[in-house]
């Protein structure tokens, strides 16, 4: 999975129909094309597709569909040309790369990024040597945590979390015998260490019990904690004890993760923690077992066992005969069956809740879950009618690679924030904030954690770290919501500049919604992620990008200079020009093309609107 994202963005893949091909998918399960596929947002294609194969069947056969059902999709498949099987002649693709499966070492990817993949051999060397590029200093912080020194490169978390290879057999039975391994010979993450586990099915609870793997994991901290998002968007909740976040946040300790999941962008994991790994859900276990990435798990001992011996990975790592022999052994069809066949029912919890009321929601002004959403307001309706944008003022000014977790509210609600500060002005305690993904019903709380993120860098607030930015003209550093309202109750349009990149990662719809809430009518940029590019003029935001060369960096835009779009009243056309003129603080003037990124007609319909859901309103109104 990691060497294909790596080698996928390299090529550049952004906007592209990636399909896989070729003998080596003889050598693939579903599950683990699944994996790949469903990593396409990390390459930044529009999609990764398979084949059908008999890859496919296997699975629906093991997931217990009905005979019918699976000769149907069979058929089917290999009707309309969508079968392969070996010997098959392949299709003609527009261009293609090369993957030779046997060249595929084990890798785990970070301390940032999805595609930034490192040999596991060689983790603990990359870590230290791209330390002072992470933090801007050396090694050497630490402190005295009860009975143990927490040092630089301490992982405080390891989570083997809901994604997709956590749907895959073969890497989850590895990780339980991996448990087994070390119980058997007394070893287990180190005291430091946040462990979880939260698979992706139901299922996988049940043979992980059958087989008794379960009470491994147990045994070592790797304790079911649900089925669903945790981790890997922040919902980690503290580490493991009071004491260990002080002594990083008093020290400066640099503290990492390692998870499981798809991925790592910088403030997505946790606050605290500033390195954060991809890795297998085996790896997971054996990296909380070292402790620390400065480790060579490859090479060096995890730990000692109960008798002082070293323990070494081979030494826990299981073969494919034992994950094979344990698979076939324990998992049937019947547990899918089983699990699934009542899923709509829910348990006691579900079961319980009092349907009352009416067809619509009945909103409660006293909430601070769920509030009613202002996007059919007066206030943020559109006209209907394309408008040049004059006299605009930029709130943030970006780098490359900003991702939608930049930008997206996610994780923990610090008490210091403007989401912290509306809470506790409603009488809600800081133990109760909850997350950001727990209260994405309220817009209030949303949009101030928009552009919040503990790790964006706003080039018009130098030296600052997080969501600020210098109010024009008065040069105030406030917090981007605080300007954008002060400029919303000045009726001062709003633009977001940055580099190329902008909206890498998952779809993250509030990182739309809260730009827009945050009246911000254009952002221009060097290049877009499709999901991102698409979701802002579902929401009534203008995508422009500049062209020929130029960017933020060679107009030295620096936040003081004020903004005027036009060309864009005289109508909009998928792919067309529009003209940006920038006047500086001391008066001079300069002017830039820049490509409107509305690439459809249909996306022309839905800016216009004032977003997708005012074009649908108004469709259902009309009929």
């Amino acid at each position: 999975m990691l060497t294909v994202v790596q080698m996928l963005r390299k090529k550049g893949v952004v906007s592209k129909f990636v399909e896989f091909y070729g003998d080596g998918l003889d050598n693939l399960s579903l599950a683990d094309q699944a994996t790949i596929a469903n990593m396409a947002p990390e390459y930044g294609a529009t999609c990764g597709i398979f084949p059908v194969s008999g890859a496919t069947m296997d699975y629906l056969k093991l997931t217990g569909r009905d005979e019918d059902t699976i000769a149907l999709v069979e058929k089917y498949s290999k009707t309309q040309g969508m079968w392969r099987e070996a010997g098959t002649p392949e299709p003609v693709f527009t261009d293609s790369l090369q993957l030779d499966l046997g060249s595929v070492e084990p890798s785990i990817a970070g301390p940032k990024r999805p595609q930034d993949r490192i040999q596991l051999s060689m983790s603990s060397k990359a870590f230290k040597e791209g330390f002072k590029t992470l933090t801007g200093r050396d090694q050497g912080k630490s402190a005295q945590v009860d009975d143990f020194a927490l040092e630089d490169g301490a992982i405080v978390l390891a989570a083997i979390t809901s994604c997709t290879n956590t749907s895959n057999p073969a890497v989850l039975v590895a990780a339980g015998l991996v448990a087994q391994k070390a119980v058997e010979l007394g070893v287990a993450p180190k005291p430091w260490v946040k462990t979880s586990f939260a698979p992706g099915s139901q299922v996988v609870q049940s043979y992980m019990d059958k087989g008794g793997l379960t009470e491994y994991l147990d045994a070592i901290g790797f304790n079911v904690v649900g089925f669903g998002c945790t981790t890997c968007i922040g919902n980690s909740g503290p580490l493991k004890s009071q004491a260990i976040e002080e002594a990083i946040m008093e020290k400066g300790i640099t503290v990492g993760a390692v998870l499981s999941g798809n991925r790592n962008f910088e403030g997505r994991v946790h606050p605290l923690s500033t390195a954060n790994y991809l890795a297998s859900p085996p790896l997971v276990v054996a990296f909380a077992i070292a402790g620390n990435m400065n480790v060579d798990v490859y090479n060096d001992p995890l730990a000692e066992d109960k008798d002082g011996n070293p323990v070494y990975l081979k030494d826990i790592w299981p073969s494919n005969e034992e994950i094979s022999e344990y698979m076939s052994r324990v998992i049937s069809a019947d547990m899918f069956r089983e699990r699934y066949s009542d899923v709509f029912k829910g348990d006691k919890h579900w079961q319980d809740i009092k349907i009352t009321g009416g067809q619509t929601y009945k909103w409660s002004p006293g909430s601070t879950y769920v509030q009613h959403p202002p996007f059919f307001d007066e206030s943020e309706a559109a006209s209907g009618e394309p408008e040049d944008f004059l006299n605009a003022r930029a709130l943030a000014i970006l780098g490359t690679s900003v991702t939608t977790d930049h930008i997206s509210p996610a994780g923990n609600i610090k008490k210091e924030s403007p989401a912290g500060d509306f809470l506790l002005q409603h009488q809600v305690r800081e133990n109760e904030f909850n997350s950001y993904g727990a209260r994405r019903g309220n817009h209030e709380v949303m949009m101030r954690g928009t552009f919040a993120n503990i790790r964006i860098k706003n080039e018009m607030a130098p030296g600052t770290e997080g969501g600020w930015t210098t109010l024009q003209p008065t040069g105030e550093v406030l917090t981007i919501y605080e300007a954008a309202m002060r400029y919303k109750q000045d009726d001062v349009p709003l633009m977001i500049f940055a580099g190329a990149e902008y909206g890498t990662g998952s779809s993250r719809d509030w990182a739309a919604k809260g730009t827009r809430l945050l009246g911000v009518k254009a952002v221009v940029v060097e290049s877009f992620e499709r999901i991102h590019r698409s979701n802002l003029v579902g929401m009534g935001v203008l995508p422009l990008q500049f062209k020929d060369g130029v960017t933020r960096q060679s107009l030295k835009l620096d936040g003081t200079e004020t903004f005027d779009l036009t060309g864009i009243k005289d109508g909009i056309k998928p792919g067309m020009d529009v003209d940006l003129k920038i006047t500086r603080k001391d008066g001079s003037t300069e002017e830039t093309t820049l490509l409107c990124r509305i690439d459809t007609v249909d996306e022309v319909d839905y800016y216009l609107a004032g977003g997708i859901l005012q074009y649908v309103l108004t469709k259902l109104q009309a009929a």
